[in-house]
């Protein structure tokens, strides 16, 4: 008895007229001469799309959050500028992996200043990561106090839109947080896990050392030493 297929095949070639069956040929001569992994790279996602940036960004965040010395990641695991680039291109994607979330709160917390204040806002963000008293994701960092109505990033919870629109100024958000992920990003504020504009002086400031001003910033640490 023949198999399901070959009568399948049999029963088309009764129907089937002349001109089909040509086509028919040459569509299993094309089949039949790709190669294996030619035929599965018709199916397999691109390896550098957003999924795989978002992926990179995830393991990258678990190793600045363990516990210890940080690991330098290797070139592959890194995540290149184009990449970053080519990720959230609006800014208005939902926030839910730490490349958008870092690089929403450099852009609303210092956009407009210069790139040094940018780079020393990621440096909190990525000092609190996975240190005593702080979550272990960097979406979560930033979400921290919303629970109680007292967010530690101030944009999170100013009842505003999260989308970023000024394109450059994204742009070069994006672009520091790739580099403070990839632990690229010189810290320049020698370790604070605080900070506040000049203009203003929240009474938490006397409980902390000032590390540095950087800009409009001031930047503090815990009095019992430097962040990891």
């Amino acid at each position: 008895m023949p198999s399901p297929a070959r009568h399948h095949l049999q029963m088309s070639r009764r129907r089937t007229a002349p001109h089909s069956r040509c086509a028919a040929c040459v569509a299993i001569i094309v089949l039949v001469g790709c190669k294996p992994a030619e035929l599965g790279s018709m199916q397999r996602p691109a390896a550098n799309g957003p999924e795989a940036t978002e992926k990179k960004a995830e393991k990258l965040e678990q190793n600045a959050a363990a516990d210890g010395e940080n690991r330098v990641p290797s070139p592959s695991e890194t995540i290149a500028k184009p990449e970053a680039q080519a990720f959230d291109p609006q800014g208005k994607e939902q926030l839910a992996n730490a490349l958008s979330c870092l690089a929403r709160t450099i852009y609303w917390e210092a956009r407009g200043e210069k790139a040094s204040s940018m780079e020393a806002v990621a440096s909190v963000v990525m000092n609190r990561l996975g240190h005593e008293g702080f979550p272990h994701t960097v979406c979560a960092v930033v979400r921290q106090g919303n629970e109680h109505g007292a967010c530690e990033f101030s944009w999170w919870c100013d009842g505003r839109a999260d989308q970023a629109k000024e394109d450059e100024a994204y742009a070069t958000a994006k672009e520091i947080a790739r580099r403070a992920l990839n632990l690229e990003l010189t810290d320049r504020t020698a370790g604070a896990l605080y900070f506040h504009h000049r203009n203003v002086m929240p009474g938490w400031s006397t409980k902390y050392v000032k590390t540095i001003e950087i800009g409009e910033f001031v930047f503090y640490k815990p009095r019992g030493g430097d962040a990891r």
